[in-house]
C-alpha cells in the first residue's frame, strides 16, 4: 500500500469518529444515532458555509437542496389518503394545506375541532407541502404529524407554509401566519369546513412554537376578531432570542440538534441582520446595554421565573459590562429583538391574561427549554391554566425523530403526549 493511501485512511479511521464524536447525558437513549444525525446536519452546515463563502449560493438554499428527493410515502400532493382530503389552497394569500378527516363538511352533522399549525426550521426550513425544504427530514415529518393529528383527533388541520428567510425577513413570516390566521377563524370558512368555533387551536414546533405564541397574543387582543382560539399547544418554542446565556443555553451550547451558536444564527436570519452581529448576539453582556428597559428584563429575569431544579448552579453574567452604549448596526438588532411579534416571552401580563389555555413542551437538553419554562411561569402568574410538559431525556427535534427512519422512542412519548392533551382538551 502506498504511503498516501496509508495516511487517507490514517486520516478517515481518525477524523471521521473525532467529527461525528459529541459527549451526550446517559439520559438520552441512542447515543450514535443521534451523534450521526447531528453530523450529518453539521456537515450540511459547513458545505453551505463554504459555497456561501464561494459566491456560489446561500448556505440555507444548500441546506434546502442537499437531501432533495428524500420523499416518503406519506407526503403526498393533496388529493385522497385513507378517506381522508388533502388539499393545498391559499387563506387570504398565504398558501396553507388543509386536512380533512372523513366525513368533514357534513357527513353525521356534527362539527369537528381544528388545529392551526406552523412548522419549525428557524423561520428558513421545513414544510408540509409543496417544496422539498428539509430540515430534520421535516417535509417528511410535518405531513404525517398533520395527517396523524387530523385522523386521532378527527379534525381539521390547516398546516400554514408562511414564507421562509433568507428570502424574506421578519415581520413577514409572522404576518404571513397572522393573516391565515384571522381568514381561517371567519364563521364563514370555519363553517365551510364544518369547524366548531369553541374548539380552535394554534399550534406549532420550535420557530413554529414561536409564531403560534405570537399569533395567540395578537388574536386574543384583536376586538375585530369575533372567534378565537380556545387553546395553544407550543412545541419547544424560541420565545426569545435576548439572552442566550440563559441555565439552559449554558448547559446545552453543544447539544444536538440545536446548538447555541446554529440558535444565534437563525434569530440574525430572521431578523435580516448583518451576521457580523453573531458575536454581539452570543455575548453575555448584551442582555445588559442600557437601551434595554428594566421591565424588559423582568420579563426574562430567570433567577425568578425559573424552578431552581433548571437554574442549577448557573449565575446570571455580563452585568459588570453593562455600561456599553448601543450604537450602528448593534441599535440595528434591537427593535426586532424587543418586539413582542418576534419574542413573545416580553409580552405585558394585560396581554397573556387574555390568551388561552396551554399546552407547553420542553426538553431538559435543549438550549430553548428556559424559554418555555419562563413562558410558562409568566402566563401561570397572568392567571393562564398552562399544562406544562417536560421530558428529562428530551432533546431539541426529538418530535420529529419519532418516524421512520429514526425511531426515537422520546419522540414517540412526546407526540403521544401532545395528542392526549389536544384529545382532551380541544
Amino acid at each position: 500500500m502506498k504511503l498516501s493511501s496509508i495516511v487517507v485512511t490514517l486520516i478517515l479511521t481518525v477524523g471521521v469518529p473525532y467529527y461525528i464524536y459529541t459527549p451526550l447525558p446517559a439520559a438520552i437513549e441512542d447515543h450514535l444515532k443521534l451523534m450521526l444525525l447531528d453530523a450529518l446536519f453539521r456537515a450540511m452546515l459547513q458545505v453551505g458555509d463554504l459555497c456561501q463563502c464561494l459566491g456560489l449560493s446561500h448556505h440555507i438554499t444548500v441546506i434546502r437542496g442537499s437531501t432533495l428527493g428524500l420523499g416518503s410515502p406519506g407526503e403526498m400532493a393533496g388529493g385522497q389518503g385513507g378517506g381522508m382530503r388533502v388539499s393545498d389552497v391559499d387563506f387570504d394569500r398565504v398558501p396553507v394545506r388543509v386536512y380533512e378527516p372523513p366525513a368533514a363538511g357534513g357527513g353525521d352533522g356534527g362539527l369537528r375541532r381544528a388545529v392551526m399549525f406552523y412548522h419549525g426550521g428557524g423561520w428558513a426550513l421545513g414544510t408540509t407541502s409543496k417544496c422539498v425544504y428539509v430540515y430534520q427530514h421535516k417535509h417528511i415529518y410535518y405531513d404525517v404529524l398533520c395527517r396523524q393529528m387530523s385522523d386521532e383527533l378527527n379534525a381539521v388541520v390547516v398546516s400554514v407554509e408562511y414564507r421562509l428567510a433568507p428570502e424574506v425577513h421578519f415581520p413577514v413570516q409572522y404576518e404571513d401566519c397572522l393573516a391565515a390566521a384571522k381568514h381561517f377563524l371567519e364563521p364563514g370558512i370555519l363553517g365551510k369546513l364544518s369547524v366548531d368555533p369553541q374548539r380552535v387551536a394554534v399550534s406549532g414546533d420550535s420557530a413554529g412554537g414561536n409564531l403560534a405564541a405570537a399569533v395567540a397574543q395578537q388574536i386574543s387582543v384583536d376586538d375585530s376578531v369575533r372567534v378565537k382560539f380556545s387553546v395553544q399547544a407550543l412545541i419547544y418554542p424560541v420565545l426569545q432570542g435576548l439572552d442566550l446565556n440563559t441555565p439552559s443555553y449554558q448547559q446545552n451550547h453543544n447539544m444536538p440538534m440545536l446548538h447555541r451558536s446554529m440558535m444565534a444564527r437563525f434569530w440574525l436570519l430572521y431578523l435580516g441582520v448583518d451576521t457580523s452581529l453573531h458575536p454581539l448576539l452570543l455575548s453575555p453582556s448584551f442582555l445588559h446595554h442600557p437601551s434595554i428597559p428594566p421591565s424588559v428584563r423582568s420579563h426574562l429575569n430567570w433567577t425568578t421565573l425559573l424552578p431552581a431544579k433548571h437554574i442549577k448552579h448557573y449565575k446570571p453574567v455580563g452585568m459588570e459590562m453593562g455600561s456599553q452604549e448601543v450604537t450602528g448596526q448593534e441599535g440595528d438588532l434591537l427593535p426586532g429583538l424587543l418586539d413582542v411579534r418576534a419574542a413573545p416571552l416580553l409580552a405585558e401580563q394585560g396581554v397573556l391574561s387574555r390568551t388561552p389555555r396551554a399546552y407547553i413542551l420542553t426538553c431538559e437538553y435543549d438550549v430553548l427549554r428556559d424559554d418555555g419554562l419562563m413562558y410558562t411561569r409568566r402566563l401561570q402568574d397572568a392567571g393562564v391554566a398552562v399544562s406544562s410538559h417536560h421530558y428529562d431525556d428530551g432533546f431539541h427535534g426529538a418530535l420529529s425523530f419519532a418516524h421512520w427512519p429514526f425511531f426515537f422512542d422520546v419522540g414517540e412519548r412526546m407526540i403521544r403526549g401532545y395528542m392526549d392533551w389536544l384529545q382532551e382538551n380541544l
